[in-house]
């Protein structure tokens, strides 16, 4: 059961979307034991050339709803490997996605972000941001081979906590980072309803929050 300032949050958030909402749902990781991944939730990987990644609910008090987050604590992907945990609970066709993130550490790869109509561990949308890079891309995977959509360049602040939210409507994409657009287009690539998660690539180390989810009618 969610706490009552968590049931309060996702009251306001539902109200504020207004009437076109049929679903919504938040995952702020309060209620998951640490150690633990949420009930529902899977760890997977895309390209898988070692063994799973390790995700598990720890403790930072410095998460915007402190103090339990969503992390990725071990890897031993390789570049071409990308690190999953997600629900397919959610069958998520349109609406908006919206997460917090602290990329900790990558030599390969930092950062990561949300993945959204999953299929399975090899066919999904994702858009992720890459602090050493400083860019912000957005891909599907089809049959585990990666190809980007859309790029730009985003420089943010290390070592702090930013948001990101995708907006989906149909084969329409939007996506945003700490509330300003940078990602717009149109694909066909994934047409049908799927499950929703988070990402990172190769050795990025990565801790998330408050991962909101709504589902328009």
């Amino acid at each position: 059961m969610f706490k009552e300032k968590t049931i309060f949050k996702l009251f306001l958030f539902v109200l504020f979307l207004g009437v076109n909402t049929l679903h919504a749902q938040l995952y702020d990781f309060e209620d998951v034991k640490l150690g633990k991944i949420p009930k529902a939730w899977f760890i997977d990987a895309t390209n898988r050339n070692a063994k799973l990644p390790k995700w598990e609910v720890i403790e930072d008090k410095s998460a915007p709803s402190p103090s339990h987050v969503l992390h990725l604590r071990e890897t031993d992907a390789s570049d071409s490997t990308f690190n999953l945990s997600y629900t397919r609970d959610i069958a998520f066709l349109d609406g908006e996605l919206h997460v917090s993130f602290l990329a900790l550490s990558g030599n390969e790869d930092q950062g990561g972000g949300i993945m959204w109509r999953v299929l399975d561990s090899e066919n999904y949308y994702v858009a992720r941001f890459n602090p050493l890079e400083d860019n912000f891309r957005l891909y599907y995977v089809k049959d585990g081979h990666r190809r980007m959509l859309k790029s730009a360049r985003v420089s943010l602040s290390k070592n702090s906590w930013h948001n990101m939210k995708i907006i989906q409507n149909k084969n329409h994409y939007k996506a945003y980072l700490d509330g300003v657009k940078y990602l717009e287009g149109y694909d066909n690539t994934f047409v049908k309803s799927g499950g929703v998660g988070v990402w990172t690539k190769a050795d990025a180390l990565t801790s998330f929050d408050n991962f909101f989810i709504t589902m328009k009618r």
